[in-house]
């Protein structure tokens, strides 16, 4: 997958590293580009600058993103490249299953269901002409953990498995599909946690570096994007050893966790 002459969706774009993509994907020659994101003052800013088409909603809302990606689709003409990448976190409180019904339920709905409503409007035209790409942001947390938020855990762990459902049902159909793992990247998400959190224990990335490696993972067609390449060998460690890797989890949880 290359951008130049692609015509490109990418949700959460207004923001972090969505924004990002938006304007490498510009600067890279796309066709057209789809800017889908719920603050609707920041989308229509980001579309303008980069000669792109804004649209704003709450991808929490199945049937209101779906009706929007038949209207960008039919716009289009086709979609090339779908970047699945709104995503949102909350932290647990007290303990891991302290948050509400209605964050557990949000988280859901952004963190794995929009990835679903996504396919479903998109893959059939993508399997009749057997050409398309997904690109799905699903984190580290959704490879290995993420301490004190087991909302945002568990949702991007199911990103994840979402991700390889559609590369193992449909990758040898012309659809092309690719998982981005990051750890710390300079993003308002990332600023929002006291001293960074854990994800930032290798050091936090800018938004221009990731883009690099998404760029180098599209343009290879890799499976998994890993920004900070160390995520490969915590993967490694975890399957070898799972109880060992958890008291790791819990001497890591210690620094930041009170």
């Amino acid at each position: 997958m290359h951008p130049k002459d692609k015509n490109i969706i990418v949700t959460g774009g207004a923001h972090g590293i969505g924004q990002g993509l938006c304007r490498r994907f510009a600067a890279q020659g796309a066709a057209r580009i789809a800017v889908v994101d719920v603050d609707a003052k920041a989308c229509e800013a980001v579309a303008s600058d980069i000669g792109a088409s804004a649209y704003s909603v709450d991808i929490s809302d199945a049937n209101a993103f779906a009706d929007v990606l038949e209207a960008i689709r039919a716009e289009m003409g086709h979609v090339d490249l779908f970047c699945s990448n709104a995503g949102v976190g909350y932290p647990d409180g007290a303990h891991v299953a302290s948050a509400s019904d209605e964050l557990w339920e949000k988280s859901w709905r952004i963190n794995v269901h929009a990835h679903v409503v996504a396919a479903r409007v998109l893959l059939p035209q993508m399997l009749e002409r057997k050409d398309g790409h997904f690109l799905i942001t699903a984190s580290a947390a959704g490879l290995l953990s993420q301490i004190g938020s087991a909302s945002y855990s568990v949702t991007k762990h199911a990103a994840v498995g979402f991700a390889e459902s559609l590369s193992i049902m449909h990758g040898d159909k012309g659809i092309g599909v690719s998982l981005l793992c990051p750890q710390g990247v300079d993003t308002r998400m990332m600023a929002a946690v006291a001293g960074g959190g854990p994800q930032a224990a290798d050091g936090v990335i800018s938004i221009d570096t990731l883009c690099d490696s998404v760029m180098s993972g599209l343009a290879s067609g890799e499976f998994l994007i890993l920004p900070h390449p160390q995520v490969a060998d915590y993967m490694q460690y975890k399957s070898a050893n799972y109880d060992k890797w958890l008291g790791g989890m819990r001497r890591l949880r210690d620094r930041f966790v009170e």
